[in-house]
């Protein structure tokens, strides 16, 4: 299992929280810098995608600065709710949200994936943005959204994924083990963080590997759309209805 803090004695979830918190007032920087900022097309896609389902309610998992959260404002007179572990990342996104006017659109908490705070057949639609490779227990937190959620609603899931194409897959690799962790290091001042972000990619199940763990969780109709050239996905998932 990929940990943010190899000698820690914490769980994987308490690290996560940790380096959330380390990272979280250079995190917005950084994560544009180093995706050169096509991680907001890739948002915009998979809002274009929800736009079909018309939800009114929507759950945002592993919110962290409320990216997801505000791009998902852009659908007609929806609400969202935001949840994360990391009480640093929360604060970003408050004062985002506050900065934006959209305060009567979002609202975030702390809150765990794999314990979510609330009833069963709640949400019209979830969202997570580079997240699912961060919970402890994978199944266990997709098994969550899918018992808040209203019978028939959809799930979506961006997460990097592995180009299998060559030369972009030597490209990828050479910038995800060797650019990447030295410039999150420099601007973020945590050793760990940007190392551990290609270990959890290589780790993660993506593809056909995390649409069969979907189905295994009880998702139906799932479906995987690569974007720019592998480097993430946007995965669908459904509810069933009955």
């Amino acid at each position: 299992m990929a940990l943010p803090y190899k000698q820690s004695q914490q769980s994987k979830k308490g690290q996560v929280e940790e380096m959330f918190d380390n990272i979280s007032p250079k995190y917005d920087l950084l994560n544009h810098l180093l995706s050169v900022n096509i991680d907001k097309i890739w948002r915009k896609n998979t809002i274009r995608k929800l736009r079909v389902y018309n939800p009114s309610l929507i759950l945002d998992i592993a919110t962290g600065t409320g990216d997801f959260a505000v791009a998902a404002t852009k659908l007609p007179e929806v609400k969202v709710i935001g949840i994360d572990i990391s009480e640093g990342m929360l604060a970003v996104a408050r004062e985002k949200i506050h900065k934006k006017k959209l305060d009567q659109r979002i609202s975030v908490q702390k809150a765990d994936s794999e314990n979510l705070p609330f009833d069963d057949n709640s949400f019209d639609a979830s969202v997570v943005g580079f997240g699912v490779r961060n919970f402890e227990h994978l199944k266990v937190g997709l098994s969550e959204i899918l018992r808040v959620l209203k019978p028939g609603s959809v799930f979506y899931v961006l997460e990097f994924s592995k180009p299998s194409k060559t030369p972009f897959k030597q490209l990828y690799k050479f910038y995800f083990k060797r650019i990447l962790p030295t410039i999150g290091r420099l601007i973020s001042k945590d050793k760990s963080a940007y190392t551990y972000l290609p270990e959890s990619v290589a780790e993660f199940p993506d593809g056909d590997d995390f649409l069969a763990i979907l189905a295994e969780v009880g998702f139906e109709n799932n479906r995987c759309y690569r974007q720019t050239f592998g480097i993430a996905s946007i995965y669908e998932a459904h509810k069933p209805k009955n």
